[in-house]
Parts: structure tokens; C-alpha cells; sequence
């Protein structure tokens, strides 16, 4: 059902500038559908994902924070990397709350600039989030912190909005299915 890599992704140095590869979405989303065919629910796949995302060299903590509505409150599912102090976050603290409050995804080039930053990381310097939605339904974030300054490009996160998107169609589907 999944393909085997031949091994870790890594930036290769190229005439003065490193390049890096850029996440497999489509690989992924292709994945993430087939285990929803199998008859996987969202854990499993909210799992798959994180794993998959953090196999990119640049991404150094990746998280998905789950949604709880009547609380107003985002829990940690699950997360690769050091671990962090903020298992649940209030909607509209740090980056992760912001981009709830604010309905819309984070791509924060300088963590130090941030006002309303929580810091899991000394480390950190940019993080971005991207929320996990089906139309005006927030189920959650993908949450990717790097210790590079300015490290996330518009192309990831087009490709993270695709793997959001495959995610929020699990958790829309058993949401419905638990009414």
C-alpha cells in the first residue's frame, strides 16, 4: 500500500546556495486517501501525515493540534520532535491561536518579531501553521516550527494546504457519521 523511499530527503549544497527538496505532497495525499479506502480513521492518518511532513530536513518540530470548540482550546494529537510545553493552546494565543481566531493559515518568516509568541524552542525561528478545514469548519493545524530564519515557501505551503485538505475530508466524514 505505501512505497518504500530509497532514503532520506537532504539538501544538497549547489554552487553557493543549498537547495532542498520539497515535500511529497501528492505522495502523500495519494497515501492518506488509499489508507481512508482501507478503512483508517483519522488518528491513523493525522499520524501518517506528521510523519511524512517531518522527513523534510528543513521542517524540525511538526505537530497536528486538534480543534475542541466548546472549550476554545487546541490540543496536541501528535508531534515529532523535542517535546513542548503547549499541549493545549487558547484560540488566539501565539501563532497556532492566532490562526484559529483569525480563520486563516500563519506563515511567520521570524519568530522573534512575533508579539504573541509562545516559544516551544529556543531554538525556533519560523514557524508556520495551516489550518485543517472544510469550509468554514476549523478541525484543527498543521503546525511545522524550523530553526531556520524564513524557511517556508509558498510552494509548501500550497503542498501542506493539499495534505490539510485530505485530512479534513476524514474528520469532516466521521463527524458526520457521529451525528
Amino acid at each position: 500500500m505505501f512505497e518504500a523511499r530509497a532514503g532520506p530527503r537532504r539538501r544538497e549544497w549547489n554552487h553557493s546556495i543549498w537547495i532542498y527538496p520539497m515535500l511529497d505532497a501528492g505522495n502523500l495525499i495519494k497515501e492518506l486517501q488509499e489508507m481512508r479506502d482501507d478503512g483508517h480513521l483519522s488518528d491513523a492518518l493525522l499520524r501518517r501525515a506528521v510523519r511524512e511532513i517531518s522527513a523534510e530536513d528543513r521542517f524540525d518540530w511538526v505537530g497536528v493540534y486538534l480543534l475542541k470548540e466548546e472549550e476554545q482550546e487546541l490540543w496536541l494529537h501528535n508531534y515529532i520532535g523535542e517535546s513542548t510545553p503547549h499541549a493545549k493552546i487558547a484560540v488566539g494565543d501565539g501563532v497556532c491561536g492566532r490562526a484559529v481566531a483569525e480563520r486563516t493559515n500563519m506563515k511567520i518568516g521570524d519568530v522573534s518579531k512575533e508579539e504573541n509568541y509562545l516559544v516551544c524552542s529556543p531554538e525556533t525561528q519560523s514557524e508556520m501553521v495551516v489550518l485543517i478545514r472544510a469550509g468554514d469548519d476549523i478541525f484543527g493545524q498543521i503546525d511545522i516550527d524550523s530553526d531556520e530564519k524564513n524557511t517556508f515557501t509558498e510552494e509548501d505551503e500550497i503542498a501542506l494546504i493539499g495534505i490539510a485538505d485530505k485530512l479534513a475530508e476524514q474528520l469532516a466524514a466521521e463527524r458526520r457519521d457521529a451525528s
